[in-house]
C-alpha cells in the first residue's frame, strides 16, 4: 500500500510503499483490547499489602459475653466484619498480575492498531525528524508547523540527545524507538509520526 510522505510543513510531497501485512490489516477490536489490557497488567508491580485477621494488633479476648447484652455475638476485635479488623482475602506483595499473550497475537494486534491509525489518518510518515539544539521551543514549533499541536507519538529509528531533551518538557509528546513502541501509546496519542526508515524495522518486528 502507499502512504503519504509529509515534509516539515505537513504537506504531502510524495508516497512511500508500506507492507499490507502491517499497515493493511482488518480492525480486530477484541484482540486490541486484549493486548492493551495485558500490557497494562504486566506493568503492574505487587507492592501493596493488607493484613489478615491473624496479623492485626488487637486482643484476641472476647469483647463481651455471648448472651444477655442485646448486641450481636463477637469473638474478637480483629474480625473482618469490624472496622479496623483484618481482611478476609488480603492483597499480598507477591501478587501476580501478569497476562500471557502469544507472540503471534501480540504482533497481529499491533498490526491491527497501525492499520486503524492509517485508516483514521492519524499516522504520518516523514523523512526524518531532528532539532539543531536541545530546545523544547524548536521541537514544539516544528510539530505545530506540521499541524500536530495535540498529543504526538514520534517513532524514529534513532533518538539523538537533542531530540530526546527537546521532547522531555512537552507533556503530550513522546519520542521512542520502534522497539519501545507499545500498544497503549499507539492508542492513547492522537497523532503518530513515523520516520521513513522505521517502516522496514516495524515490518521486520511484526510481519
Amino acid at each position: 500500500m502507499e502512504l503519504k510522505l509529509l515534509n516539515e510543513a505537513g504537506q504531502s510531497s510524495s508516497n512511500v510503499t508500506a507492507p499490507d501485512t502491517v499497515f493493511g490489516r482488518d480492525y480486530n477490536e477484541a484482540l486490541i483490547h486484549q493486548i492493551v489490557v495485558a500490557y497494562q497488567a504486566n506493568a503492574r508491580s505487587g507492592n501493596r499489602a493488607q493484613k489478615g485477621r491473624s496479623e492485626i494488633a488487637k486482643s484476641t479476648k472476647k469483647p463481651w459475653r455471648q448472651k444477655g447484652t442485646g448486641r450481636a455475638r463477637a469473638g474478637m476485635a480483629s474480625s473482618p466484619l469490624w472496622r479496623g479488623g483484618g481482611k478476609i482475602f488480603p492483597n499480598l506483595p507477591d501478587e501476580n498480575f501478569t497476562h500471557k499473550v502469544n507472540k503471534k497475537m501480540y504482533r497481529a494486534g499491533m498490526c491491527s492498531i497501525l492499520s486503524q491509525l492509517v485508516r483514521e489518518g492519524r499516522l504520518s510518515i516523514i523523512e526524518s525528524l531532528s532539532v539543531e539544539a536541545p530546545k523544547t521551543k524548536l521541537l514544539a514549533s516544528k510539530l505545530k508547523g506540521m499541524g500536530m499541536a495535540s498529543s504526538v507519538l514520534v517513532i524514529t529509528d534513532s533518538v539523538d540527545e537533542n531530540l530526546l531533551l527537546a521532547a522531555r518538557n512537552l507533556p503530550n509528546v513522546l519520542v521512542v524507538e520502534p522497539r519501545h513502541a507499545d500498544p497503549v501509546s499507539l492508542v492513547q496519542y492522537q497523532n503518530v509520526i513515523m520516520t521513513r526508515s522505521v517502516i522496514a524495522k516495524i515490518e521486520e518486528m511484526l510481519a
